[in-house]
């Protein structure tokens, strides 16, 4: 029989780079690994800041 634990473990997608520059490659990314998002042009325009307020930092 099969160890029931194997299912209940995530994998994290293949990467790209090494220490720093390291990111996940996108081209191995899809919808399964959380990538679809279709509001996100929306929620940016809500959550940018406009040109005109000052960087804080």
């Amino acid at each position: 029989m099969a160890d029931p634990l194997d299912k209940a473990t995530s994998k994290a997608p293949p990467t790209l780079g090494e220490g720093c520059l390291s990111r996940y490659d996108p081209d191995a990314l899809d919808s399964e690994d959380g990538t679809d998002f279709p509001g996100a042009a929306e929620l940016w325009e809500q959550v940018k800041p406009s040109r005109d307020e000052p960087v804080s930092g």
